[in-house]
């Protein structure tokens, strides 16, 4: 499980140009990988070997300027509450402002790592000018700029020294973890499955607070159950949902082998839905699709199709993952879904012999090979799968730069079509021979 690091500061300060700086450097070497990244506010990166994930706030501030402040002073505390490390991005050219004054406030009184970066240096007179901003009570702070990059070394070396090492995983039991929006039944579920109440069910969305291990054996299964915690409500604040379920996720998604993504039924797969399963695919992490509250639709014979056709379109290119309709409230196919989970996470697990691979996709190849690009043509000599905790596949050929996404997804899919890997995420990457 990596750490995670917000971003948080007032609009325009360049969070997100510094954002898409740090993750794109990672993306650049790891996520050559066929599809689009669909979330811009996610990401992970690293430097030096350790791995972190990344959380831009900005990208989740919506509205005019006087509720900007108050989403704002929101966004820190949660990023306060929930990072191991806090990056608080200040403007050279502006000056200190009264709403950095305020940010930082709130962050002096905590007891996490704070890194105060001085972002648009970009000549020597904005190196003079950053020295104002020891006002603000932080201690040091770190000159950068994110367009350029000049700067961000510093920064990182001292980010990685703080951040913690990845716990142990004390048992090698799989980790299945309950995520889905707030309310969408994810706590009734795992009461129905462990058949107590050991998790206190309201009709207010956001009852669970933390993530919540519990350990589960019934049908020869053994397993840790865990669910997401939901949206911590506060009486008078109206708690940015979107950014807090993100938030809340991550650590979850990232500490699990097998997501259960809980859909409401009768909201549909929405765009916060959507971004709990890009979160779970970015991080490679098995999936199952549980259309809950089945029972509340009116349906009629095409309704299965229509609503398995919505979310395919909504999760392609990556569409080989199960989708079952279930009913908590009745506890109606609650089991197969775990069934379903047990056979994802072995499918995750999956090790395709070497020979078997290259017997099997060779001739596929060959009849079907990479389009010419510029008069060349791309000959695939030998396939292996590489020795990772998710399949990954590397296809050793003479020009790899030449083969482009749609055919590494035609592989991909003769991988799903010939080998089971159904509910998980693949990569696959062109290695010179």
């Amino acid at each position: 499980m990596s750490a995670i690091v917000a971003i948080v500061g007032r609009p325009n300060v360049g969070k997100s140009t510094f954002f898409n700086r740090m993750i794109q450097r990672r993306e650049a070497i790891v996520d050559a990988v066929s599809g689009v990244t669909r979330d811009r506010h996610y990401g992970k990166s690293d430097w030096n070997g350790r791995e972190f994930s990344l959380i831009d706030t900005g990208g989740y501030v919506v509205g005019s300027d006087d509720i900007f402040e108050k989403e704002i002073d929101k966004q820190v505390e949660l990023a306060i509450a929930e990072a191991d490390a806090i990056i608080f991005m200040v403007d050279a050219e502006a000056g200190v402002t009264g709403m950095d004054e305020e940010v930082a406030t709130l962050l002096r009184k905590v007891e996490k790592p704070v890194f105060l970066v001085v972002n648009k240096v970009d000549n020597n007179s904005r190196l003079e000018d950053a020295v104002e901003f020891y006002a603000l009570g932080l201690g040091e702070y770190y000159p950068v700029s994110s367009i350029n990059g000049s700067g961000t070394g510093d920064l990182l070396d001292a980010l990685v020294e703080v951040l913690p090492e990845k716990p142990k995983r004390e048992e090698n039991l799989p980790r299945f973890a309950v995520v889905g929006r707030p309310n969408a039944g994810k706590s009734s579920f795992i009461n129905a499955l462990i058949g107590e109440e050991r998790y206190i069910v309201t009709d207010i969305a956001g009852t669970t607070r933390d993530s919540i291990d519990t350990r589960y054996n019934r049908f020869g299964f053994e397993f840790n159950l865990v669910d997401t915690a939901g949206i911590r409500r506060k009486s008078k604040v109206k708690e940015d949902l979107e950014f807090y379920s993100v938030m809340r996720s991550v650590r979850t998604i990232e500490h699990s082998d097998v997501c259960l993504l809980l859909v409401d039924a009768t909201r549909g797969f929405d765009g916060q839905v959507q971004n709990i399963f890009w979160l779970a695919q970015r991080n490679h992490k098995g999936i199952v699709i549980l259309v809950n509250k089945w029972d509340l639709v009116d349906k009629d014979t095409a309704s299965v199709k229509t609503y398995t056709r919505k979310i395919h379109e909504a999760i392609a290119p990556f569409t080989d993952v199960p989708i079952l309709f279930i009913s908590v409230l009745n506890k109606q196919r609650i089991f197969k879904a775990i069934e379903t989970a047990v056979t994802v996470y072995e499918n995750r697990k999956r090790r395709i012999p070497t020979r078997k691979l290259n017997d099997v996709l060779l001739p596929i190849i060959e009849r079907q090979p990479p389009p010419s690009a510029k008069g060349k043509y791309v000959k695939i000599k030998y396939i292996t799968q590489l020795p990772t905790p998710y399949p990954q596949f590397a296809f050793f050929c003479n020009l790899p730069q030449y083969v482009k996404d749609p055919y590494k997804r035609f592989l991909e899919n003769q991988l799903r079509k010939h080998f089971d890997f159904t509910g998980v995420p693949m990569d696959i990457f062109m290695r010179k021979k």
